[in-house]
């Protein structure tokens, strides 16, 4: 595999083109993550996610990050799935790490991406592809970006425990 920045380009628009089928996952893993953790969280728009896409592929050292492990998602099959399991894990959750940023995020959103990857079934990818890797990718956007953008209550206003902004003794 090469990556140019052209594939840079490419991964961009077909991850913003993902609309349609990770915003739905967003919101209905944002929606059970609520129930589970007793709070309510903001859906996404479809907007909202183009717009985080577009932020993420505007740190060039991220972008390539992001289309490499993309592009080999896209592509990733192997037969019989089961002995590939663990190489389309590791880059889902990965992938979710880093769309979601540094850490607390990028941890949050691998624990996620488990959670979204045991919902997202290979015909929710829409693209036919079939390759073992399309549920991964799907879900470690979701996972990612759901943990990326804002509407969770727990991340609005000043956190307690930053020294100097108010919070901290």
């Amino acid at each position: 595999m090469r990556i140019t920045t052209e594939t840079v380009r490419d991964e961009h628009a077909w991850v913003r083109d993902r609309a349609p089928v990770v915003v739905p996952v967003i919101n209905e893993t944002r929606d059970r993550l609520g129930g589970l953790f007793e709070t309510e969280v903001d859906p996404v728009t479809p907007e909202a996610y183009r717009r985080e896409v577009d932020a993420v592929f505007a740190d060039g050292e991220v972008a390539v990050n992001v289309a490499g492990c993309v592009a080999l998602l896209r592509d990733l099959d192997v037969a019989g799935d089961y002995p590939g399991f663990v190489v389309d894990e590791v880059l889902g959750r990965e992938l979710a790490a880093t769309v979601a940023g540094g850490r607390p995020l990028s941890l949050l959103a691998q624990a996620t991406f488990h959670l979204v990857d045991v919902r997202v079934a290979e015909d929710a990818t829409a693209d036919g592809a079939g390759a073992a890797g399309a549920d991964d990718l799907d879900a470690a956007l979701a996972a990612g970006f759901q943990t990326r953008l804002p509407g969770w209550d727990w991340r609005e206003g000043e956190n307690p425990f930053a020294v100097g902004a108010g919070g901290g003794e």
